[in-house]
C-alpha cells in the first residue's frame, strides 16, 4: 500500500508540472514514478498515504503560497541591503528549536530557509536548526525563531505530520 501510495503521489505531480496529457508524458512519468518508487522510495518517506488525504493537499497550496509571498519580500529586503550605501547587514548564525518531528518535514523546512534570500540552514542537530542570517534581529530566541521559521513551520507540520 505504501509504494502505491507514493506511485499515485509521484504520479499526481509529473501530471501538474508538466501540464500534459499527451500519451509520452504520461508513458514518461508513470516510468519515472515507477523507478523512483521502487528504488528510493523506502529512503524518503515514512507514510506516504498521509498525502492522500485532501486537507494535506489544501495546507500544501496555502504554504506555496506563503513561500513565495516570503521569497519576495525577502528578495526585496536582500536587494535594498545591496542597493544601500552603508550595507546595513548584521550577519549571524542563530539556533532556533523546532517542533516538527520527521525528518522529513524538518528537510522541507530547512530548504524552504535555505532559498529565501538571506538565509542558509547550517545544520540541523535533534530538535535544533542552525541558520546563517544576513541580518539578526532580536536578541531573544523566540523572536527570530518566529521571523525565520514561524510562518513556515506552522504550514509544514499540517501537511508532513
Amino acid at each position: 500500500m505504501r509504494s502505491i501510495a507514493l506511485f499515485i503521489l509521484l504520479f499526481g505531480f509529473w501530471l501538474i508540472f508538466t501540464f500534459s496529457l499527451k500519451t509520452d508524458h504520461i508513458i514518461v512519468g508513470a516510468l519515472l514514478s515507477l523507478v523512483i518508487t521502487l528504488f528510493f522510495g523506502r529512503y524518503y518517506v515514512e507514510e506516504p498515504v498521509k498525502f492522500l488525504h485532501p486537507h494535506r493537499w489544501l495546507w500544501s497550496i496555502i504554504y506555496i503560497i506563503i513561500f513565495l509571498w516570503e521569497c519576495v519580500k525577502a528578495n526585496f529586503d536582500v536587494a535594498y541591503r545591496v542597493i544601500h550605501p552603508d550595507l546595513p547587514i548584521h550577519p549571524g548564525i542563530v539556533k532556533v528549536k523546532l517542533n516538527l518531528q520527521t525528518d522529513m518535514a524538518r528537510a522541507i523546512l530547512a530548504n524552504s530557509i535555505t532559498m529565501t534570500p538571506g538565509t542558509i540552514t547550517v545544520d540541523i542537530q535533534d530538535n535544533y536548526i542552525y541558520i546563517h542570517w544576513i541580518n539578526v534581529r532580536g536578541q531573544r530566541p523566540e523572536e527570530y525563531s518566529y521571523r525565520i521559521c514561524g510562518k513556515f513551520e506552522k504550514y509544514i507540520g499540517r501537511i508532513f505530520e
